[in-house]
C-alpha cells in the first residue's frame, strides 16, 4: 500500500472487516485485505460484466502490455498484480507498487512510467493490427505526466527550467482548477510540441521492448487467459517460461514399519493358586 494515505488505510481495514463479516469468518485474513487494496484501488468487482472471448483476449494482451514494460524498463514500479476480472470501470488493470513511498521522481522514472501507461495500446497494435477505446483512461495519465515535465517539472530540453502557466480556482467546491496563461501563444505551441515528442518517443521505446520480447507478452496474456489473475510470483514465473502455478510437491515415501525388536524369551512362571500337594505314601 505505497502511496495511501491514513484515510485510504481506515478505509482500506473497514473494507476487509465487512467482507470477513459477509464470509462469515471471525477474523480477517489476507484474503480479505487483498481484496480491500483492490477496492480501494480500482473499485468493487463487476461480476455481472460478462465479456466475449474476443474482448478477453483484446484486454488479457492490453494488460499483459502493461506488466511487460513494467517489469522490463529499468525504472518502473514492478507490477504487483494483473487481472482481466472487470472492476469499477475498467475492463482490467495492473498494480504496480513501488518499493517504498517515493515523493522525488527523476526523469527518467517519469519517462518509463509514460511508456509503461501507453504498453497497452502498444500491444493492441502490434498483435491485432488494430487499436480500442480501452487505452482512453492510459492516454490521460500519459498526457497529464508529459505536461507536467513541460510545464512545472523544468524537464524539457528545448523550454528549460521554466514554471509555465499558474492554476488556481475554489477547489474546495469541488471544481476543476483553472489554469491562467502567463505566456505567449508561442510558447504554447512549442509546450505542445515537447507535449508530442514526449510521448512519440515513450510509444516508440514501448514498441521496441515489447516487439524484442514478444515470447514474453505471450505467454503473459495466455496466462490471463487461462487464470484471469496474475499476483508478482506468477507473472515471474510466466517471465521466465515456466507454468504459472507450482507444481505440487512430490509425496514423502512412507516410512518403512520399525523392525521388530528381539525379545528374551518369557521364563515359565509358577500357575497362580494353591501350592500343589506332594501325594503321601501307601501303607504297605
Amino acid at each position: 500500500t505505497p502511496g495511501f494515505s491514513g484515510a485510504d488505510l481506515a478505509n482500506m481495514v473497514n473494507e476487509g472487516a465487512l467482507l470477513a463479516a459477509r464470509r462469515n469468518k471471525k477474523k480477517i485474513t489476507m484474503d480479505e485485505m487483498e481484496e480491500a487494496i483492490e477496492r480501494v484501488i480500482a473499485g468493487p468487482q463487476r461480476k455481472s460484466r460478462i465479456l466475449s472471448p474476443k474482448e478477453r483476449e483484446i484486454a488479457a494482451y492490453h494488460e499483459a502490455g502493461h506488466a511487460l514494460l513494467g517489469k522490463l524498463l529499468p525504472t518502473a514500479d514492478p507490477p504487483h498484480k494483473v487481472t482481466i476480472l472487470p472492476r469499477g470501470m475498467a475492463l482490467g488493470y495492473v498494480i504496480f507498487t513501488p518499493p517504498e513511498d517515493k515523493y522525488n521522481y527523476t526523469r527518467n522514472e517519469i519517462l518509463d512510467r509514460i511508456a509503461v501507461a501507453l504498453g497497452g495500446r502498444v500491444a493492441e497494435e502490434i498483435v491485432f493490427s488494430e487499436v480500442t477505446t480501452g487505452a482512453q483512461n492510459d492516454f490521460e495519465q500519459a498526457t497529464e505526466l508529459a505536461r507536467k515535465m513541460v510545464t512545472e517539472f523544468g524537464m524539457s530540453e528545448k523550454l528549460g527550467p521554466l514554471s509555465l502557466g499558474k492554476r488556481h480556482g475554489p477547489i474546495f467546491l469541488g471544481r476543476d482548477l483553472v489554469e491562467s496563461r502567463n505566456y505567449s501563444e508561442e510558447i504554447a505551441y512549442e509546450i505542445d510540441k515537447e507535449i508530442r515528442r514526449i510521448i512519440d518517443e515513450c510509444y516508440e521505446r514501448g514498441r521496441a521492448t515489447i516487439t524484442e520480447h514478444r515470447e514474453g507478452l505471450e505467454r503473459v496474456a495466455q496466462a490471463l487467459l487461462e487464470k484471469e489473475s496474475l499476483e508478482a510470483e506468477e507473472l515471474n514465473r510466466v517471465f521466465a517460461g515456466l507454468p504459472a502455478d507450482l507444481p505440487p510437491a512430490p509425496a514423502a515415501p512412507a516410512a518403512a514399519p520399525p523392525a521388530a525388536e528381539a525379545q528374551p524369551e518369557a521364563k515359565a512362571r509358577p500357575e497362580p493358586g494353591l501350592p500343589k500337594l506332594k501325594p503321601k505314601p501307601e501303607p504297605s
